[in-house]
């Protein structure tokens, strides 16, 4: 992996297992629905969860903070987490894979110590705090560990790696120290509550729902999304995704809260829906725009047709969780469900053409010092 901080096709090649492991976890969200899939493997309704959250949104966040560290080995956490989850869907022994995203995660983890030493800040502790929760996870999932238990630590992984960014940036513009002292504690106590959700599941989840719902209001309260949401361009569709994932992840705390330890039925596909695709998709496409050209040094310009997957997205997860969840309706349920799916294809689909369609972007300046780019809405 020499030079690869250098070369595109390096981070391209770093990035491919991420998507491959997104289209199976497509897959076998179809499976779960209960519908026709295009690959029926027995393994991926099972691994569904890991494979989304560890082999596909976990490469690129490993992937973008081996690009803010600048140094070759920091690319290990990527790799494990594409390759490790494309083998545990494969044929090979299920220990395998599953051995490979500890790798990956741990070297995640590993990252963010010279990140801290070259910028001590809570933004840095945050977002460590995200990748320890993604170690204890693939500890846990080598372990044979239920895909229900696992769910708050691969929440929990996202949640404090995305607010880790959005502190970041806040901190830039000025943040008061109080205000960041309040969501390091906040976060503190999100990772001591899913760890609760193991030793004490019933006193876990509820605190493990206030810990979200007091994120969410700080978020709300002193993310700069509050103020580009009503500008133009690329800044107003990343602050509106920001602000409507804010929302969703809300609703999963509230659920998590009311409901307690909920790991099947209706008020399960909810939580888990609302944090991992109302929440954490609407993230991805927020920071799409920043990604692209600090990973692969592809800008990705502001077209109108962005919104359509955005949208699309929010409509049908509102179906699959008001009326499907919600009233027991199968038919709102799958069809939520299936159209979940086609606005995450419809969006990579979109981002993609626009990408490969515009001027390349100039290769980055050597001044990336920080975990997290400064320059998203």
């Amino acid at each position: 992996m020499a030079d690869v901080h250098r070369r595109p096709l390096g981070r391209i090649a770093l990035l491919l297992p991420g998507g491959v492991a997104l289209l199976l976890g497509l897959d076998a969200g179809l499976l779960l629905l209960g519908l026709p899939a295009p690959l029926r493997w027995s393994r991926l309704p099972d691994v569904h969860g890991v494979v989304m959250v560890l082999g596909f949104v976990g490469t690129v966040v490993a992937l973008e903070r081996a690009v803010a560290l600048r140094r070759t080995w920091g690319y290990l956490a990527p790799a494990g987490f594409g390759v490790g989850a494309l083998l545990l869907v494969s044929a090979a022994p299920a220990p395998v894979g599953g051995g490979v995203l500890v790798l990956g995660a741990a070297a995640l983890v590993a990252v963010y110590v010279p990140l801290w030493r070259r910028q001590p800040a809570g933004a840095v502790v945050v977002q460590a705090g995200g990748g320890v929760l993604a170690l204890g996870a693939a500890l846990l999932s080598l372990g044979g560990v239920p895909m229900p238990v696992l769910l708050p630590w691969l929440a929990g992984f996202l949640i404090l790696t995305i607010s880790g960014e959005r502190l970041e940036l806040a901190r830039v513009a000025l943040l008061a120290p109080h205000a960041e002292m309040l969501a390091v504690g906040a976060s503190a106590l999100i990772a001591a509550w899913v760890l609760a959700t193991v030793l004490w599941p019933v006193a876990g989840y509820p605190l493990l729902g206030v810990g979200m719902l007091a994120l969410t209001a700080w978020l709300t309260r002193y993310d700069v999304a509050r103020r580009t949401v009503t500008t133009i361009g690329l800044p107003r569709f990343m602050a509106g995704c920001l602000l409507a994932g804010y929302a969703w992840l809300a609703l999963a705390g509230g659920v998590w809260l009311v409901g307690g330890a909920t790991v099947a039925g209706p008020g399960y596909d909810a939580a888990v829906h609302a944090v991992f695709l109302g929440f954490v998709m609407s993230m991805v496409m927020a920071h799409a725009p920043v990604i692209l050209p600090a990973v692969l040094r592809r800008p990705l310009p502001d077209r109108p047709v962005m919104y359509g997957p955005v949208l699309l997205l929010h409509a049908s997860l509102i179906l699959r969780v008001a009326v499907g969840d919600g009233r027991g309706v199968t038919w709102a349920w799958q069809a939520g469900g299936v159209l979940n799916i086609l606005a995450v294809l419809a969006f990579v689909a979109v981002a993609g053409w626009s990408a490969t369609t515009a001027r390349a972007a100039s290769p980055p300046a050597r001044r990336i010092t920080r975990p997290v780019p400064a320059d998203t809405p």
